[in-house]
């Protein structure tokens, strides 16, 4: 493994328990402050949940052509130029291959789009090219499609990755700040063109430890941010998703993104992968209650005139919001600092 530094290293504190117990309250903080509000309406009325707090005009601001990824005209590249090597994974969406460039021998990774709607397929290159060059971002080498079948292939950057389940167990606490900081600054990216990734999660987070290099992939299901936009909350995996897709808030914003590192954070500091682990989606909002409380759940479907069906509020319960300490084992103790109760 290489020890070379990073260029720009995240703080030098090593990771106490008060950063332990800063990861549950920060994902505790999101059920009332997920993104800033417009004042409230008028009763019986749900409020909008208006603007996120930062980048939010990127999209108002820039030309139509940004953002208007149906209007997108498709550069075919030769699907000749690229061999297949082996199948390296799967989704829903999509097969993925090791594979390389004939021309120059060069490895790859070929994602083969199964058949989806053709602005889905545009929505993903849009945004894969506005982000190219991006901080941490998974590189859009080519987009190529079969001549019969016209079932269309994305070429992107290779990268030699450890499989999280592997890696992380074997993780210090410097090396979760630097990656964590790395996918940060991917996130910050994002954001700040106007664009939510909706599906962060350790499988989509490449990681090439010996040459500590991350990368954030698969932006199937990222879209451009509008204020004041519904969106589909069927988006995320499970283990990951943000409350409002829980509760079935649409107009959420970039934020949503933020939990979803939360829960990684809190997966790799405490060794409990996933964090938050729900058999079905209103399990997933009880796991979550059971560790935040239900005091900063009901606060935040009151804020914004929310009601849980009364299965899901059975369900749900009343719980108590779990310190960081009630995390802490053997497997893990060597990640925090005892000067923290």
């Amino acid at each position: 493994m290489s020890d070379a530094p990073p260029t720009k290293r995240p703080p030098a504190s090593s990771v106490a328990l008060a950063a332990a117990a800063a990861v549950v309250a920060a994902l505790a903080s999101s059920f009332v402050a997920l993104s800033p509000r417009c004042a409230p309406a008028a009763a019986g009325s749900r409020p909008s949940m208006s603007k996120a707090r930062v980048y939010t005009d990127v999209n108002v601001v820039r030309p139509k052509e940004y953002w208007d990824y149906e209007a997108l005209t498709v550069q075919w590249g030769e699907q000749d130029d690229y061999e297949v090597v082996r199948k390296v994974g799967r989704g829903k969406y999509s097969e993925v291959f090791e594979g390389f460039s004939v021309n120059n021998s060069e490895k790859c990774v070929i994602k083969i789009l199964k058949p989806v709607k053709k602005k889905k397929i545009k929505r993903e290159i849009k945004i894969l090219q506005n982000l190219c060059g991006g901080p941490n971002i998974i590189k859009l080498l080519d987009i190529v499609r079969d001549q019969h079948s016209k079932t269309p292939s994305l070429i992107f950057e290779y990268v030699n990755n450890t499989d999280f389940k592997v890696l992380y167990p074997t993780l210090t606490d410097y090396d979760i700040r630097y990656y964590l900081y790395e996918l940060l600054k991917a996130l910050d990216h994002c954001h700040s063109q106007g664009i939510m990734h909706r599906d962060v999660k350790p499988h989509n987070v490449m990681i090439d430890h010996d040459l500590r290099k991350l990368r954030l992939i698969d932006w199937g299901l990222a879209e451009f941010y509008h204020p004041g936009k519904e969106y589909n909350v069927r988006v995320a995996s499970r283990y990951f998703k943000g409350p409002e897709l829980l509760v079935d808030l649409q107009d959420y914003d970039y934020s949503l993104d933020m939990w979803s590192l939360g829960c990684m954070f809190a997966g790799m500091i405490f060794r409990k992968e996933p964090f938050f682990y729900g058999h079905d989606n209103h399990d997933q909002l009880v796991k979550i209650a059971k560790v935040l409380g239900t005091d900063s759940l009901n606060a935040y479907l009151k804020k914004y005139h929310l009601e849980l069906d009364p299965q899901l509020e059975h369900l749900v319960g009343r719980h108590s919001r779990k310190p960081g300490s009630k995390f802490i084992n053997a497997d893990n103790q060597h990640l925090v600092s005892p000067e923290v109760s």
